[in-house]
């Protein structure tokens, strides 16, 4: 039985998915002030920080504030995934570049067998956690819908202010959204159709793209989620 108002094809799901994460996000994130934004839960953390002290060796931004970045690698949580690029036939070179890793890295997870150990990894601010979101969807906006040639890092002006990183965030989403909303079916399928210059989505439909563009939506607003409940029983 078709319920009112529930879409069944391809783009609705999706577009239905990221409407819904949203909505609980705008929620979650009510009342955030920027001494919970700028939280660091523990040492080493990674956030948004003046320029000139970052303590990260790739922090980027075009303003008074960086987010962090750390030197390029390949997380264990992926290892499936870059098994999944080579037996699809990409290269070990492809891969290397697609990851920004040396192709003995690349190697190296590939001749790796058994389970793959969780890495130690910095645990991130509200703020870097939001600027990152920002970044990703403004960057992939710029590479599909929009020029496709602004640099990806140079997009986003990463503030100290929650209200005012909030009020930019859901702009951006807005437009991502209204933007998704519009592209056909065919458009759906088109591999390329993101030019997006970080990660493989020129080489892949961009439904698997629209669909990651999710995934990272909703992980990151969960980890929010998360620090926020950590923030006030503190």
């Amino acid at each position: 039985m078709q319920i009112p108002g529930v879409r069944t094809d391809r783009l609705g799901l999706l577009i239905d998915q990221f409407d819904r994460a949203r909505e609980m996000a705008q929620v979650r994130l009510r009342g955030l002030g920027d001494e919970e934004y700028l939280w660091e839960p523990a040492p080493g953390g990674w956030s948004i920080r003046r320029r000139g002290e970052a303590t990260t060796p790739r922090a980027f931004g075009p303003g008074a504030w960086v987010l962090d970045q750390g030197a390029p690698d390949i997380p264990a949580n992926e290892y499936d995934e870059v098994a999944r690029q080579a037996a699809a036939g990409m290269s070990v070179a492809k891969i290397a570049e697609d990851w920004s890793v040396s192709v003995e890295r690349v190697q190296e997870v590939l001749a790796h067998t058994g389970p793959a150990e969780p890495d130690e990894v910095p645990v991130p601010t509200i703020a870097w956690r939001l600027g990152h979101l920002h970044f990703c969807f403004a960057g992939q906006w710029e590479w599909t819908f929009g020029e496709r040639r602004q640099e990806p890092k140079l997009l986003v002006d990463f503030t100290p202010s929650a209200a005012l990183a909030l009020e930019r965030f859901w702009a951006l989403i807005d437009r991502w959204r209204d933007s998704v909303a519009a592209i056909t079916d065919a458009q759906l399928d088109t591999v390329g159709f993101s030019q997006y210059p970080y990660g493989s989505d020129p080489d892949e439909p961009f439904i698997s793209v629209l669909w990651g563009a999710n995934l990272e939506f909703i992980h990151h607003m969960a980890e929010i989620a998360l620090l926020r409940d950590l923030w006030r029983s503190r």
